[in-house]
């Protein structure tokens, strides 16, 4: 099979000529009734060295506003100066939960049903109360809860509710029942049902140390100046 390739050659005006081309074209002609002043390059060059440039530097955008001048009025001074804050979430640094400032709850557990008052001591340790509430830092207060072998349980909880813990031996298991771990240890009984409505890692073991239980009307905590602890569930006393 064989091939024929074809060369052809165009001359094609240079841009300066084209330019002449047309002015000259344009100038000339009585199509339009008129004639049209052509531009020179001289004036073109003259407009742009005319142009000023500046460069800013960060000391010159100290009063540089991100937030657009229709939405300013929802800001005070300081904040519609500032940075983009609509772009930023808050989230709470070290010194808006620091412990010596956190809050001081005691509870009297007389009479009052284990799963409904370890229900209302987890929301305070945890800080759900607190509108600035967040999920992975200790936001919450400090609960003291006194007279923990006074705490009740509905139905038969108190005969058939076991407890169970294993020595890590074979054979290690141990089983009592609530009735008898009230009277061994009265605070773990509260300890644990707190304990399992904590987050399970690092932070609930941080938590659980918010929380102070004691046997009798007497605790060591006088001088954190504890309040009561704002109860809201009416169904928490144990009707006689």
């Amino acid at each position: 099979m064989a091939m024929v390739a074809c060369y052809s050659s165009v001359m094609l005006p240079s841009p300066s000529t084209q330019k002449t081309m047309v002015h000259s074209t344009v100038k000339n002609s009585s199509f339009l009734g008129f004639t049209l002043k052509s531009s020179t390059s001289s004036s073109s060059s003259s407009s742009i060295n005319k142009r000023s440039f500046s460069v800013k530097c960060a000391s010159n955008t100290k009063n540089f506003s991100m937030v657009p001048l229709n939405q300013r009025w929802m800001f005070s001074q300081e904040e519609a100066h500032g940075p983009d804050i609509w772009n930023t979430t808050w989230y709470p640094k070290a010194s808006d939960h620091v412990n010596t400032e956190k809050p001081w709850y005691v509870v009297d557990a007389t009479d009052l049903i284990l799963g409904r008052l370890a229900s209302t001591i987890s929301i305070y340790i945890r800080g759900k109360n607190l509108a600035t509430y967040t999920p992975s830092v200790d936001m919450g207060a400090f609960v003291i809860v006194v007279n923990a072998e006074k705490v009740a349980v509905s139905g038969k909880k108190r005969l058939q509710k076991l407890y169970r813990r294993h020595s890590g031996r074979p054979g290690g298991m141990t089983v009592e029942t609530f009735d008898q771990l009230q009277k061994r240890i009265p605070e773990r009984i509260i300890e644990h049902a707190v304990r399992g409505m904590l987050p399970k890692g690092r932070l609930g073991r941080q938590l659980f140390n918010h929380l102070k239980v004691y046997k009798g009307p007497d605790h060591p905590h006088q001088a954190q100046l504890p309040v009561d602890l704002p109860i809201r569930d009416k169904r928490i006393k144990k009707e006689a």
